[in-house]
């Protein structure tokens, strides 16, 4: 398959279905940075140690780096995303499969922002390669479950470990500083929760970056009439165009969702900002580094309510998270149902 950027471009222009799933995927991405992005500023912005349009400008620039070194120097989350279905040897079909996962993903994406409630993409896209192939296999025949089963892992990694990091690292800074004097202290969690903010921006561009590079990369293959992408080498230029993507999504804002976040959830202070940040963004890298595949938003969620526990169990508003967990729980069943429907109607009109 050519993976040159010429014949990209040439494709994109003279071969409609290459146009509508570049179309899809980079609308996806957008919206992946518009409503989920935020979520790694939002402690940041809600401690008051940034502004909110430097501290989205900031994370827009690192969500572009993250996609594009962590990729380059380690991709498996990228593959785990590409082999997790098997839409059949049909690349017809199978682009109208892919078509159809990401419809759902910008469907249900969008009307979960406009509540201000966050979203978890990653579930959304696994959610949607799933509803679409047991459409085009009409069971789970399609389903690759040694690559699914890593979803699983991901989620029990991403609420364990980013609420009991959470808590060890803000438990951890409130013995070393308790004697310290509280204006220094606050001056220097300022700076580090700056670095913070921007460690997990990195890692979330890193995280689901990867995850939307490994589904374009899988419609060119389709597009190639190649039903596999095994073992092919993701060239540079599709890196800088998801990361850029992904950088000018989260430049649009998602200040709704960084209320919800950083602001009503838990109220924070700085240094339990800079704690929420340096856990998430840790767990986010352990993710990245063995191939598995989680939810950014879950992982800085649960690394605020362990930071917020430190001090009380009551400083967390489980209204709030109540929301986000009707949300999250909806995701896999909504998004999959979204995308069988439409996979469905796709076959029968295409």
């Amino acid at each position: 398959m050519d993976l040159t950027f010429s014949y990209f471009i040439q494709e994109v222009f003279s071969n409609p279905a290459m146009l509508v799933t570049v179309a899809l995927t980079l609308g996806v991405i957008f919206v992946n940075g518009w409503t989920d992005a935020p979520n790694a500023i939002a402690t940041c912005i809600g401690t008051r140690s940034m502004r909110v349009r430097p501290a989205i400008l900031t994370s827009a620039l690192f969500n572009f780096l993250g996609v594009l070194i962590m990729t380059q120097i380690n991709s498996s989350v990228a593959a785990t995303i590409s082999n997790m279905v098997d839409f059949g040897d049909n690349t017809q079909d199978a682009m109208i499969g892919l078509c159809a996962a990401l419809f759902s993903i910008v469907v249900y994406s969008a009307a979960a922002a406009q509540f201000g409630i966050p979203t978890s993409e990653s579930h959304s896209l696994i959610a949607g390669l799933s509803g679409a192939a047991i459409a085009m296999h009409n069971g789970i025949d399609g389903i690759n479950m040694a690559e699914w089963v890593k979803v699983l892992y991901g989620l029990v990694l991403s609420l364990v470990l980013g609420f009991a990091i959470g808590w060890i690292i803000c438990k951890a800074v409130t013995v070393i500083c308790a004697n310290m004097d509280r204006g220094k202290t606050n001056r220097f969690f300022r700076g580090a929760q700056i670095v913070g903010a921007a460690a997990m921006s990195f890692m979330h561009g890193a995280q689901d970056g990867q995850k939307f590079i490994g589904v374009l990369f899988l419609g060119m293959a389709f597009c190639n009439g190649q039903s596999s992408v095994t073992g092919m080498v993701i060239p540079v230029w599709l890196m800088i165009l998801c990361s850029a993507t992904i950088g000018i999504g989260t430049s649009v804002g998602g200040e709704k969702i960084i209320k919800s976040m950083g602001m009503d959830m838990v109220k924070l202070e700085k240094y339990q900002g800079f704690s929420a940040d340096l856990a998430a963004a840790g767990c986010l890298l352990l993710s990245s580094v063995f191939g598995i595949p989680v939810s950014t938003t879950h992982t800085k969620t649960t690394a605020i309510m362990g930071v917020g526990a430190v001090k009380r169990v009551s400083a967390i508003n489980f209204g709030v998270v109540k929301d986000m967990m009707l949300t999250w729980v909806f995701t896999f069943p909504g998004c999959g149902l979204i995308s069988y429907v439409m996979a469905k109607i796709f076959m029968n009109i295409f």
